[in-house]
């Protein structure tokens, strides 16, 4: 990757307000919605993905992490160990330590990916309106993400009530399919007994 300064068109001395002001400017320039239709929206997803590296790039070395370089594609799954704790306390229904988990990661390094699953843990403890927001930073942040597109509209088609790769609200459900298979196995356990 070349120089994310550079890709951001601040210098290394900036700060991290200068930072993030030119990073907002550069998504919201181009954003996909803008080349909707366009001739030039490969260029501007091209264009979109460096913007999104040199970000999470620039966020790795000022947390003293070094460059990150070949670690993200998109800035969606940086944060690697952390993240896929988290992720792996979300599917076991473990939410409250996966958001102690994501609560620890400094301001300052929460990407794409963090607001993702902020969003995920939120909507699975009933609080709509908050995961919403985490989910629209998230897909402002990383637009390519389908992962996180896919969940937001899920979310407001009403359709994230189903479970969702792990990520859905918590459901009890029953239907005649499953009172249909206990009947086979009382069965099968009753024509066992003779």
């Amino acid at each position: 990757m070349s120089d994310p300064y550079k890709v951001l068109g601040v210098s290394s001395s900036a700060t991290d307000d200068e930072i993030k002001k030119a990073y907002r400017a550069l998504v919201k320039q181009y954003h996909p919605d803008n080349y909707a239709n366009n001739p030039l929206a490969d260029l501007a997803a091209e264009k979109m993905k460096e913007i999104n590296q040199a970000y999470d790039e620039i966020q790795k070395i000022r947390a003293g992490g070094g460059s990150s370089s070949g670690n993200s594609s998109s800035g969606s799954h940086s944060g690697g160990a952390e993240m896929s704790r988290v992720r792996q306390l979300i599917n076991a229904g473990r939410g409250n330590e996966a958001e102690i988990l994501l609560n620890r990661i400094p301001v300052g390094e929460r990407t794409a990916e963090w607001h993702f699953l902020k969003g995920v843990i939120l909507y699975r403890n009933g609080w709509v309106q908050d995961a919403r927001s985490e989910i629209e930073n998230a897909c402002r942040m990383d637009p390519y993400n389908n992962e996180y597109r896919a969940f937001q509209q899920r979310m407001s088609s009403g359709a994230a009530q189903s479970p969702y790769g792990g990520y859905g609200a918590p459901q009890a459900t029953c239907d005649v399919c499953d009172l249909c298979q206990a009947m086979m196995c009382l069965n099968c356990l009753c024509n066992g007994c003779r």
